[in-house]
């Protein structure tokens, strides 16, 4: 009889959720071929080719699919077991803000995993702009914030990642065609409307707002119709809609700042190891 070893399992899950072997070497503190050499490790195991290449992406195989269903029920217990019998159990309450298109694309990577490591702390996520976490009293409500900054080196050392922002239309659409330019964007105080409205006036092109809605969900859902177009950080754009390459017509959009910040001057625990899942994920 075989048996799985669930460091080799780890490294498949993490990959497969992460999107790639780079930034499962980082999460996991290991090097990228290691990484790899573990992903081959499971292969030969099991004598099923598990994770596919197509250009930039990883999919999974049929194989993979399976096996990634069966590869978190082992890992959930496992890490319950480990939970159970730790000495130092995190445990605690963290409140924890968030711009609204992360806390679609990225709070799913993590919510799972992170509970499943740390069932003793609860997490209660608000989502909101960037402008209104940030602002006072509000974001003395919180124990740890994720937010957006205009320009980067306002963020200082909570800096956590640079991102570029892009254009983003959807997949059976080209409503980036029409003039004038129809927007689909958040509420004002929005850094996204603001730097696109910004870059369309200095380019002279003839834009205009068709649909305002501050979460990602129902600008996707209008893209998805057809409405129009949206700026959306690069690594939050759905995978069912499409990146726009910048153009006369489409002014380059420049980037923005992604910063954590948290409240106390000594973060607990339970907040250092919530920075770290973020971090890895971003």
């Amino acid at each position: 009889m075989k048996n799985l070893p669930t460091d080799l399992l780890r490294a498949f899950v993490t990959v497969t959720e992460l999107g790639g072997f780079t930034q499962a070497a980082e999460w996991l503190g290991r090097s990228q071929p290691a990484i790899s050499l573990q992903i081959k490790r499971l292969e030969q195991l099991l004598e099923q080719t598990l994770l596919i290449r197509s250009g930039q992406q990883l999919e999974l195989s049929q194989s993979g699919q399976l096996l990634f269903r069966y590869a978190k029920q082992i890992l959930a217990i496992n890490d319950e077991a480990v939970a159970q019998f730790s000495k130092t159990s995190v445990s605690g309450k963290i409140h924890f803000g968030i711009p609204s298109e992360f806390a679609t694309t990225l709070l799913p990577k993590i919510v799972g995993r992170f509970a499943q490591a740390y069932p003793n702390v609860t997490l209660e996520v608000n989502c909101a702009l960037s402008k209104q976490l940030l602002s006072e009293p509000e974001r003395h409500r919180y124990d740890l914030i994720l937010a957006l900054h205009d320009d980067p080196s306002t963020a200082g050392d909570n800096l956590v990642k640079e991102d570029g922002l892009v254009w983003v239309t959807g997949t059976d659409h080209d409503a980036h065609l029409q003039v004038p330019l129809p927007l689909i964007v958040a509420p004002k105080g929005c850094i996204y409307r603001q730097r696109g409205i910004e870059k369309l006036k200095e380019n002279q092109r003839d834009w205009r707002i068709v649909y305002t809605i501050p979460d990602l969900t129902g600008i996707q859902a209008a893209i998805d119709e057809g409405l129009g177009v949206t700026v959306l950080a690069k690594s939050t754009v759905p995978e069912n809609l499409r990146i726009l390459k910048p153009s006369e017509k489409l002014p380059k959009l420049g980037k923005v700042g992604i910063s954590l910040i948290y409240q106390s001057n000594e973060p607990s625990e339970a907040i250092t190891r919530l920075m770290d899942f973020v971090k890895a994920s971003l």
